[in-house]
């Protein structure tokens, strides 16, 4: 009987004792993607370097200095200082000053394009506006309004859907991905993270885009790991089913596996793609995911 207890207990003993190495493996994992989604924030925030040449463009000789301290001082240090303080936020206080000053020339309509690119939104900018007309002035706030409506005229629901969803992710929606658009179903967009040791991109989806079916070439080594960053979507192999990605999901994609990735039909959605290196690395782009198969996921 006495051995019987001793041997239940040490097998409870273990039991317990590999439920904490699991325990301990998840929180490990967790701490490591912190760490690099922390380690890639700090990495883009003190990249962001603004590069303005309307100071030299537009005064060239005439007023070298001037131009000089606009171009290389004003946009080179103080607005490229995104770690201290974010481009939006910048934009916000910028366009604040301009109209309390009742400034309404080219500057403050450049300054509305800026806040815009920088993820101001159409009915954000008309409420600071409004809140702006309680202390600087009505008239002012009627004038900021009439340029205002010009910058944000093309904004339609998917352009405000499209901000809001920028807010909810450290990294840049980017640039429409253009150079690959022929293999997507939809509108992505690309942002360049990383091209130091590890090439890492920020690729966002709007709803139902997807990639076609493709795979990652290489004799040695090769392949792809994403990372979920905001939103939802899908990841699936070929014979297999489609597996959800959600923020902090982790992909592994082998060299030679044939697979697609994108956005769920109810969602925007971001990951980052790191590049995994190999010999001889190429992509073979095959054909669309149909409406079809793309249908059958919830």
């Amino acid at each position: 009987m006495q051995q019987g207890k001793e041997r239940n207990m040490q097998n409870s003993t273990e039991i317990i004792g590999h439920d904490r190495i699991l325990v301990s493996k998840s929180i490990m994992k967790r701490i490591i993607l912190i760490a690099v989604f922390t380690v890639l924030t700090i990495h883009v925030m003190a990249q962001e370097k603004i590069v303005q040449t309307a100071g030299r463009d537009q005064l060239g000789e005439f007023a070298s200095k001037f131009a000089q301290l606009n171009d290389d001082v004003l946009f080179g240090e103080v607005w490229s200082r995104t770690d201290k303080l974010g481009l939006r936020d910048r934009s916000l206080v910028t366009i604040a000053s301009l109209i309390s000053q009742g400034i309404t020339d080219n500057s403050l309509i450049f300054h509305l394009q800026s806040a815009k690119n920088n993820g101001i939104s159409r009915t954000e900018i008309a409420e600071i506006i409004t809140h702006i007309g309680f202390y600087a002035g009505w008239p002012k706030a009627w004038a900021a309004f009439r340029l205002a409506k010009d910058v944000w005229a093309e904004n339609t629901t998917d352009e405000d859907a499209k901000t809001a969803f920028q807010r909810e992710m450290i990294f840049p929606i980017g640039e429409p991905n253009t150079a690959y658009a022929e293999y997507f179903i939809g509108n992505s967009y690309l942002a360049l993270v990383s091209r130091e040791q590890v090439n890492i991109s920020n690729v966002t989806f709007e709803p139902r885009c997807r990639n076609n079916w493709h795979i990652h070439k290489a004799t040695k080594g090769g392949g792809q790991m994403l990372i979920g960053v905001a939103g939802r979507g899908w990841y699936q192999e070929e014979g297999k089913p489609a597996v959800e990605i959600l923020p902090g999901s982790v992909i592994h994609i082998p060299a030679g596996v044939k697979h697609w990735h994108g956005a769920a039909a109810d969602s925007w959605f971001a990951h980052l793609a790191f590049e995994i290196s190999g010999e001889n690395t190429s992509n073979e782009w095959l054909e669309p995911v149909t409406d079809e198969e793309y249908d059958k996921l919830k």
